[in-house]
């Protein structure tokens, strides 16, 4: 069963909705002001690094705090706004670039859910007395025999459900997510309907802290060393070129490698911070059978039968199978990066997922 703000006495309770200031949160605000439910938005300020004060689309700075205020005043509801700027600083963008820092590839959209907008935003939910916490994420909420499930959105083009992994069994059962059901044009046709301003506001690009892209920027301030220089090497260890730093380079990366001669295309393989070196290889090189994982969470019980993986935001589910603390995949699997995340489902059921720590190549596993 399906359902958001399904409450007996619904005039008696109170919503609090997450207002990033885009049309998403902010349609999210005028379904629940709908219900009659009392509603308080609340923005969180995470950054505001000089472009982005006044960029649109960035999400929870400048420009789009206004619009959520905005919003909110047109709605008639609360709305409040919080710093967690140091927060966040701390547990998502030092975390996003110790990790690049360490070869792998990080996803700080799932370290924010995690931290800032789950834990402390529910903390902060419940300071309020709300019965619930809606957001505009785009997935789907359901009850099951055993209590809350999540489930993939509605439409697959929006599907926000990988990033949500880590969603506890706890948190969901607070959560409400109103758009899970719905597609973007219908969202935005809502938000004209109530004439709110930001109906036509473009959604928000790239990761919101890195406003103009440059993910190697961030890194090179906040981690000098990892944009050193060093050797790119090929499987069997021969040196073949020279790396302006492995910040530039992601597992499955071949734009940037600059070395001719090679009789197939190279990818990048592996990283190796330690001796600063980029190991490169054919696109054979890239085919993974198997990733062990660490943090795994699971959402309600795993139960039993076929699952499917899915190893990057916009990658498609593959068959697989859960072997303790490792992913199996049933054919080789290409571009798994240490540092993203597997996450397992059953249909659209999400079941929970973990942090790929390490991979074994199909051609160690068959070997």
């Amino acid at each position: 069963m399906f359902g958001d703000f399904q409450f007996e006495n619904i005039a008696e309770k109170r919503i609090v909705v997450a207002m990033s200031g885009g049309v998403d949160s902010s349609v999210v605000a005028a379904l629940a002001a709908k219900s009659g439910a009392e509603v308080i938005g609340v923005t969180l300020q995470l950054y505001d690094h000089g472009a982005a004060v006044g960029r649109t689309g960035s999400c929870c700075a400048g420009q789009d705090i206004r619009d959520a205020r905005a919003v909110a005043d047109r709605l008639g509801i609360a709305h409040y706004v919080f710093d967690y700027e140091s927060q966040f600083r701390d547990s998502v963008i030092a975390d996003f670039a110790d990790e690049y820092a360490a070869g792998r590839t990080p996803i700080p959209c799932v370290r924010c859910n995690q931290g800032v907008k789950f834990t402390d935003l529910f903390g902060i939910a419940r300071d309020l007395g709300a019965d619930c916490l809606a957001t505009g994420h785009y997935v789907r909420r359901a009850i099951g025999s055993d209590g809350p499930e999540l489930h993939r959105a509605i439409d697959p083009a929006r599907d926000q459900s990988y990033f949500l992994f880590a969603t506890t069994d706890e948190q969901l059962a607070f959560l409400r997510f109103p758009l899970g059901g719905m597609e973007k044009a219908a969202v935005r046709a809502t938000a004209a309907e109530y004439g709110l301003g930001v109906a036509a506001k473009p959604d928000s690009q790239d990761i919101c802290f890195v406003p103009d892209g440059d993910y190697a920027k961030i890194v090179r301030k906040l981690r000098p060393e990892a944009a050193e220089p060093g050797e790119i090497v090929d499987l069997e260890g021969q040196v073949i070129g020279r790396h302006k730093g492995l910040i530039h380079f992601t597992v499955g990366q071949r734009r940037g490698i600059e070395i001719g001669g090679s009789p197939e295309p190279l990818y990048v393989v592996r990283l190796d911070p330690a001796e600063r070196r980029l190991i490169v290889g054919p696109r054979r090189a890239l085919a993974v059978r198997a990733a062990m994982l660490d943090d795994c969470n699971w959402i309600g019980p795993r139960g039993d039968g076929p699952v499917t993986a899915k190893v990057r935001s916009l990658a498609k589910p593959v068959p697989a199978r859960i072997e303790g603390g490792t992913v199996v995949f049933d054919q080789p699997e290409y571009g798994v990066a240490p540092g993203q995340a597997a996450v397992l489902y059953r249909g659209d059921r999400v079941l929970g997922g973990g942090w790929i720590r390490e991979t074994v190549a199909a051609e160690a596993l068959a070997a």
